[in-house]
């Protein structure tokens, strides 16, 4: 049965007004299903509508996107076959970031890094399940960190100044989701944005400008969501990249229109440099995608 809370995307997302350039990536989405053949775990938080691979790439092609990072969800739990898959047929176009336990074996490790996993994501907000403790992160460092993987830190609201220095102790490349999810009633000056300033002063820490929907005081404008996107891609332009977050899990009231995420880009990279750094540079560097002017593989 399908969460009530999880409606899924928009039906009819509308065409970009902006182009992209080649090579844009999609730096945050996930892939669901279809439970017939990737069935979701026991135990889920949440059960949202089938989204196959398919549709993410037929919602790229209405976009202009040409790569993008699959997050593994937690409905799907540590079972990465469906995230497999769409790597695998995705022709080098697809890296993923992937939910690894204590317990998950070397091998496995090994395995999803051949398929193109670059990242494990580190899930610190209560509706995805319990955070983990310290000891539990030493051994995913352990596990990820012969393939140099980075840690995906997904927090929400003061979350982020209270992790802060945990962020700073990890040792590794630190990429901080949905904008930190901070609580923008609070304003630009708020002590999560100023800890999130902070951390991408470090120079290892960096933000997916994805989730705008999600922090936005007064949906469907975004407008205080695109400002922040643009403080943080203006203090650290090396080290931002953007997503859309489809198929929008755990959305409940205000499902964005993926075109109106994209034209939001002009508000957050206002010029074609940015934008090349936004969409294609950084996301290159950051996921160990070919070189932006290689061909696709």
């Amino acid at each position: 049965m399908t969460d009530p809370h999880n409606p899924g995307p928009h039906p009819h997302p509308h065409a970009p007004r902006i182009p992209l350039p080649a090579n844009s990536c999609d730096a945050h989405c996930h892939v669901f299903g279809p439970t017939a053949k990737f069935p979701y775990a026991e135990g889920r938080s949440y059960t949202p509508p089938e989204s196959p691979k398919e549709d993410l790439r037929a919602l790229h092609r209405l976009l202009g996107i040409d790569r993008a990072v699959l997050v593994q969800p937690a409905c799907h739990g540590t079972d990465h076959a469906a995230l497999l898959d769409a790597l695998e047929t995705s022709g080098g176009r697809y890296r993923g970031v992937a939910l690894i336990r204590p317990d998950t074996s070397v091998a496995e490790v090994k395995r999803l890094h051949e398929a193109g996993v670059r990242g494990a994501r580190l899930n610190f907000t209560p509706h995805l399940g319990p955070a983990p403790a310290r000891d539990e992160i030493d051994r995913v460092l352990e596990l990820v960190g012969p393939h140099g993987w980075h840690l995906a830190l997904h927090v929400a609201g003061a979350g982020i100044a209270e992790h802060a220095d945990l962020v700073r102790s990890l040792g590794v490349r630190v990429v901080i989701d949905h904008l930190a999810r901070v609580d923008l009633r609070e304003g630009l000056d708020s002590a999560a944005v100023r800890a999130l300033l902070d951390l991408l002063a470090t120079g290892t820490v960096w933000v997916k400008l994805s989730g705008t929907d999600r922090i936005a005081t007064a949906p469907p404008s975004l407008a205080d969501s695109a400002a922040l996107a643009r403080l943080l891609a203006t203090r650290a332009p090396d080290r931002v990249v953007w997503g859309t977050d489809f198929p929008h899990p755990n959305t409940t009231g205000f499902v964005p229109d993926d075109g109106d995420l994209v034209d939001l880009i002009a508000e957050i990279a206002p010029d074609a440099a940015a934008r090349e750094r936004l969409l294609v540079t950084n996301p290159a560097e950051c996921f160990d995608f070919p070189d932006a002017g290689s061909p696709e593989v």
